[in-house]
């Protein structure tokens, strides 16, 4: 079955690309979902108005994305934990801990957007990525400190 993408969808393409899939896919994932269009000619039509909106909206968004970046980037956070000996934590500092410092701060940021390279498990300064947009990802300090 012959349809068009009305979004990014995830090993298939992205906006306004015809694609040919299995018609049972296509009836009961894609359509329904209304991640695609039948391909037809009144669908060509109103996905192209849909595009224009969509890349309005996510030039919208990115410019947000942007500003928010600026303030990350000049924001340090402190995360206190339970210290063990030789300065290793009990536990590690998690992505949700930090979305909820974030949260305190007056920023709104879901944690699987907090990007940490490895574990953190002992005190000292960290820098960790927040992916504000897929164009967009701001630095953050987190300083973990002891909680005593």
């Amino acid at each position: 079955m012959k349809i068009i993408l009305r979004q990014n969808v995830e090993n298939l393409g992205e906006i306004g690309d015809t694609v040919v899939v299995k018609a049972g896919y296509a009836r009961n994932f894609l359509i329904p979902r209304q991640l695609a269009y039948v391909a037809t000619d009144g669908a060509m039509r109103a996905l192209e108005t849909e595009k224009k909106q969509y890349a309005t909206k996510m030039e919208k968004a990115k410019q947000h994305a942007e500003v928010v970046a600026g303030q990350l980037a000049d924001l340090q956070i402190s995360i206190p934990m339970q210290v063990g000996e030789e300065g290793r934590l009990f536990g590690s500092v998690t992505s949700q801990m930090i979305a909820q410092e974030l949260e305190l701060r007056g920023f709104s940021v879901d944690r699987r957007a907090i990007l940490i390279d490895e574990p953190i498990k002992t005190l000292g300064i960290f820098e960790v990525k927040v992916k504000l947009h897929s164009d967009v990802i701001a630095p953050l300090k987190v300083w973990v400190i002891s909680q005593e």
